[in-house]
């Protein structure tokens, strides 16, 4: 049996789950239920093979430039290396990212061909050991070289998916055609057939075989992305592709590219097939597929955080920050961040999307990042601001420092309210403990340290004329953010 190379595709944004879903903070990296998040659900998925008896490497990760330190703080967390980490310096869809893991794998070793058992960072499945089956049967499939996708038991005539038509009644079935998103009556018609199934987007298939197809079907893509890989790089766990290069590579879906064309080019070699799936899966795709796969009480009303429903039905509220009440909702969605609200109806939480290219267009911030940044040394909340001063709350994981830097228009005094803080300014270092503070001037390079083994929080204010996060000057920085 081949060696498995679990694949995660991660770069996506999420624009219909704002505002908890936001440009640098995605969806795949929320935990919208339990304690992990979509990311590492994902993950735990693919390597929950390894019950199966299967050989499975460490995961691949596919992402964002921007997305990288929460990626292996997430893998930390579940106590698993990752065999890659490679960043797109900007996205391309899913046929040049999977085509980067297929190179990454093929470079490995000579010897060996993986399986790459490619999926989303931010789907969900209720049923676990169901998934595992269905995807150990592709694992199988996939040995002969053929490709393998997971298609999804239909329980409704669903217009937002792709569809997957299918013949024969095996357990592996061979794939006739991928069909786009239908019309309501057309779905309908698809789901009384028995022969349609949704296309989830999860993939089973060697390296080889990918790359093969695609220098077939799109041997541009082909050549661009093997030309962005020659000119790699790497650092520690991550691999970044030629910036350039990869720019030049036309973006395309991996089923516009490859999937499409197979079934109707048989003289090019390449099946295609599908193992059903029916495990509860959902790809969150808006609020109301979060409401959808929630549990909810006898009314139908799904709950997040400190929330209060009265006389309410059908309806999803999900704070973060503080108590939200609901009164007289029907079929609604309510979702409370310290800096963003919304409030729509079910029906139309696909347009939530439309609010996120409003806040682009009036170059809001709150498309893109929270009120609370993570940065990988931790984390800051911005609590208040005026004219000519910030107050933010600032976390600093044990053993982790900021970049050694100054500021030419502000000064900051820094309060510590837990831990310990070792502070650089200019040739003085000190320790402060709690309830201690200091004075940083203007133009004095600086650094904040976390030499303890508990989160270091501190108190900053900031004051002067300008407060900008790029009034940022970095002499040294552990993270390789010195230009």
């Amino acid at each position: 049996m081949s060696a498995i190379l679990p694949v995660i595709i991660a770069g996506g944004s999420g624009t219909r789950l704002w505002p908890l879903s936001r440009a640098l903070y995605p969806k795949q990296f929320l935990a919208l239920s339990g304690s992990e998040t979509l990311f590492q659900q994902a993950v735990g998925r693919l390597m929950s093979l390894q019950a199966q008896g299967l050989s499975v490497m460490p995961p691949c990760i596919v992402g964002n430039e921007e997305h990288r330190f929460m990626v292996l703080d997430q893998l930390r967390e579940m106590k698993l290396p990752p065999s890659a980490v490679l960043l797109e310096p900007v996205g391309r869809n899913t046929a040049p990212a999977i085509t980067l893991a297929a190179l990454f794998a093929r470079d490995q070793s000579s010897d060996t061909d993986p399986i790459l058992v490619v999926t989303p960072a931010d789907h969900t499945v209720a049923d676990a050991a169901a998934f595992s089956n269905a995807l150990a049967q592709a694992v199988a499939a996939a040995e002969s070289g053929e490709i393998v996708t997971l298609g999804i038991v239909p329980d409704r005539p669903e217009t937002g998916f792709g569809y997957i038509r299918v013949t024969g009644d095996g357990a592996v079935k061979p794939v006739a055609a991928f069909v786009e998103k239908p019309k309501l009556e057309t779905a309908r018609d698809y789901l009384a057939t028995g022969n349609y199934y949704w296309n989830s987007g999860m993939f089973v298939l060697r390296a080889s075989t990918w790359l093969k197809a695609l220098s077939v079907f799109r041997p541009d893509i082909s050549s661009a992305t093997e030309a962005a890989w020659a000119k790699k790089s790497a650092d520690a766990d991550f691999v970044r592709p030629g910036k350039t290069e990869f720019g030049a590579i036309p973006s395309e879906s991996i089923d516009y590219a490859v999937m499409e064309k197979c079934p109707s080019h048989p003289e090019a070699g390449i099946k295609v097939s599908m193992v059903p799936l029916n495990a509860g899966w959902s790809d969150l795709g808006a609020w109301d597929a979060v409401w959808q796969t929630s549990e909810r009480d006898e009314a139908g009303n799904a709950s997040h955080g400190d929330v209060l429903i009265e006389n309410s039905r059908n309806t999803l509220v999900h704070a973060t920050s503080r108590l939200v009440s609901a009164v007289g909702l029907d079929n609604m969605v309510v979702v409370e961040t310290p800096d963003a609200v919304l409030v729509a109806h079910r029906d139309k939480s696909q347009d939530v999307k439309k609010i996120v290219i409003a806040l682009e267009k009036a170059a809001r911030s709150e498309g893109s990042v929270h009120r609370r940044v993570h940065r990988p040394w931790g984390w800051y909340d911005s609590i208040d601001a005026g004219a000519r001063f910030q107050v933010k709350r600032i976390m600093v994981k044990p053993k982790a420092s900021l970049s050694l830097q100054m500021h030419h228009h502000r000064a900051e005094h820094w309060v510590v309210v837990s831990g310990t803080a070792e502070v650089t300014c200019g040739d003085r270092k000190l320790l402060l403990s709690e309830n201690q503070s200091t004075y940083i001037p203007l133009g004095e390079v600086h650094r904040l340290a976390n030499p303890g083994t508990i989160p270091l929080e501190i108190i900053e204010v900031q004051s002067g004329s300008y407060l900008g996060e790029d009034d940022i000057v970095r002499f040294e920085d552990t993270y390789g953010r010195v230009k």
